[in-house]
């Protein structure tokens, strides 16, 4: 590598000397540069020529098809229509729709937030409650009810900050004015456990994945905490009264409440955010 580097280094200083010391090796350097300019030159001359032309071609073509489009409207101008309409409608339609919600059946709640609650919510955070045992959530009574619960998530971190906070309100008022402790049963739910929980019939739920609001952390499905055990039917006039309430209160705080829906749903509550769930 060495002796290569010396042997580059003499012919490039026997160059150099040739050029300092002989006119006619420097003319001789200058013609050949000249001529490889002027080869350079007639390239980028033809090739100009050659792009030029391609584009006139093209506006040529562009044009004609342009001209031709334009006859075939004034004789056919009955079928453009027509077409015209059979391509727009489906889009329009699909766009008149898209502001309604994806699972029908459900009655909107009219109710407005309460301003007392939505002042306290802008200044107070309030901490989960400690989580109840595992084994609340596998007694007989509860998987009667609800037989996949076990593995279901009760984590407070997954859900939506704001919901969350709301959430944690509506449990402090049940219990401080009502006298009712209350449990998550279900909170993010994944697009997959969704899936499973719909292909067991419209008695569990209607909604695909991405469909439901557990999957965004902007749902909830809650009960009753009475002497240590989960209390969730609602043939127990106790639970259906704390349901009640609790729909009340869910709603005073801007949440949608499952209560209200034709396949009702009494411990749920979600909170719509716009923007969120796309239609």
């Amino acid at each position: 590598m060495f002796l290569l580097a010396v042997l580059l280094y003499f012919i490039l200083a026997c160059f150099v000397s040739w050029l300092a010391l002989f006119p006619a090796g420097r003319e001789f350097l200058m013609q050949a540069m000249s001529v490889a300019g002027a080869q350079m030159n007639r390239r980028f001359n033809r090739l100009a020529k050659s792009q030029h032309e391609s584009l006139n071609s093209l506006t040529q073509r562009t044009a004609g098809s342009a001209r031709r489009g334009l006859v075939f409207l004034r004789r056919h101008y009955l079928i453009s229509l027509a077409g015209a309409a059979v391509i727009s409608i489906p889009p329009l339609l699909a766009l008149m729709a898209s502001n309604k919600n994806m699972l029908g059946g459900y009655e909107e709640s009219t109710r407005e937030m309460n301003t007392q609650v939505a002042d306290l919510l802008k200044g107070e955070q309030l901490a989960p409650p400690l989580a109840p045992p595992p084994l609340v959530f596998a007694t007989q009574e509860v998987l009667q009810v609800r037989p996949m619960l076990v593995s279901a998530s009760r984590n407070w971190t997954l859900l939506n900050q704001e919901y969350a906070q709301r959430l944690l309100l509506v449990f402090k008022i049940m219990k401080e004015k009502y006298g009712y402790d209350m449990a998550i049963l279900e909170g993010y739910r994944s697009p997959e456990r969704q899936n499973l929980l719909a292909s067991m019939g419209s008695n569990v739920t209607n909604a695909a994945a991405f469909q439901s609001w557990h999957q965004y952390g902007l749902a909830a499905d809650c009960a009753f905490l009475r002497d240590g055990k989960l209390v969730i039917s609602e043939k127990d006039p106790w639970a259906m009264r704390g349901y009640q309430l609790y729909g009340e209160v869910a709603e005073s705080v801007g949440f949608t409440w499952g209560g209200r829906w034709k396949m009702m749903d009494f411990g749920h509550s979600e909170l719509r955010m716009p923007g969120v769930m796309r239609h």
